[in-house]
């Protein structure tokens, strides 16, 4: 890290969370974050996630650029790929504040933010006028007072589907109520049922992802996974954010929402690598949680991933952590000797079941 992002992280830091993160997207859009310029590939980076290919496989995950207002410098960080959002049909403001906790001491992260979006609209007028040259994808979601919200998600894919890459269906967020109903069986199919008509419509279909939570049972892994292999799922993303609080130590640790960064590693690997042995490895998955390294992104995927996404990792390391976790990552495929990602893709997951 220059000392220039030392000093820009630590200006961010003195700043209430959710101002600094707007502070940030905001430097991005002006130029005054440091970029790496292109993604860092290999023949060991390169790998595929729901038929998309990528030069690399680590990707931002959904929640820090919501309203796509900072895709073509994200997009020059050295990240594999992008997801933006969550967006819903209509503008909202999400949860009250404060809404976000940094937890230095725990290396985490609290949100309770609620969907808070510009709406689907402003947010496709920023993906129609902003090329990127790697993969991006939406995060799908319904706004709170919805009467029907299984369609919101049908919605927001059909007025975007145009300009994304690809779409995640997001039913694990603790922070929108009753959200994660939609993750029980019966609501899932119907809701992955609606979904996919809405996909059906469009001139070119788009690959959908669905993110789970991290606080799942054995028996809800396997319906999920029975589920998105019987609607033909592209790829499922383990996993969203927790509301387990075990073993924090910082003084916001009792606040509500969803707690992301390092406490999340173990678990929602151990989901991860569930995941990959309930759909028999035949679904593409992305794995989020606690990702800070290269070492850590090889450990999710010798859990079962193809690819790993973060976000909070980048509050306390800054965008440089992308290109740093990239190359280690190269360096330990090759120390190694797998010549390729997909061969090291699963070797452990039984040491996480």
């Amino acid at each position: 890290m220059s000392l220039i992002e030392r000093l820009g992280l630590r200006l961010l830091h003195n700043l209430d969370p959710e101002r600094a993160h707007a502070v940030s997207i905001q430097a991005l859009k002006l130029g005054l974050a440091p970029l790496h310029g292109r993604p860092i590939t290999s023949p060991q980076l390169t790998t595929e996630i729901g038929g998309i290919p990528l030069l690399n496989p680590i990707g931002l995950a959904a929640g820090y650029d919501k309203n796509a207002e900072a895709l073509s410098p994200l997009s020059k960080a050295g990240f594999g790929f992008l997801e933006v959002g969550a967006a819903t049909p209509r503008p909202q403001e999400g949860s009250g504040k404060p809404r976000l906790y940094r937890l230095p001491e725990d290396n985490a992260v609290i949100n309770r933010f609620g969907f808070n979006n510009q709406g689907i609209d402003a947010i496709t007028k920023r993906l129609c006028r902003t090329a990127t040259n790697i993969p991006r994808g939406l995060n799908l979601g319904a706004n709170k007072d919805s009467q029907q919200r299984a369609d919101d998600f049908g919605h927001v894919l059909t007025t975007a589907s145009a300009h994304i890459d690809f779409a995640t269906v997001n039913v694990s967020s603790p922070n929108t109520k009753n959200l994660r109903d939609l993750q029980s069986k019966d609501a899932l199919e119907d809701l992955l049922g609606r979904v996919n008509s809405a996909n059906e419509t469009l001139n070119k279909k788009v690959p959908i992802f669905l993110k789970i939570s991290p606080d799942l049972n054995e028996t809800e892994i396997q319906d999920i996974a029975d589920i998105a292999l019987d609607v033909g799922l592209s790829a499922i993303i383990c996993t969203n954010t927790t509301v387990d609080r075990d073993n924090l130590s910082s003084p916001h640790r009792n606040q509500s929402g969803g707690l992301s960064g390092r406490p999340l590693f173990e678990k929602s690997t151990r989901i991860l690598a569930q995941m990959q042995s309930a759909t028999k490895g035949q679904i593409d998955l992305i794995g989020v949680g606690g990702v800070s390294s290269g070492a850590d992104a090889y450990e999710k995927i010798r859990a079962g991933a193809s690819a790993v996404q973060l976000y909070s990792a980048l509050i306390y390391g800054g965008l440089s952590l992308i290109p740093k976790i990239t190359n280690d990552l190269h360096q330990i495929l090759v120390a190694d000797g797998f010549a390729k990602l997909d061969e090291a893709v699963g070797v452990s997951a039984e040491k996480w079941l």
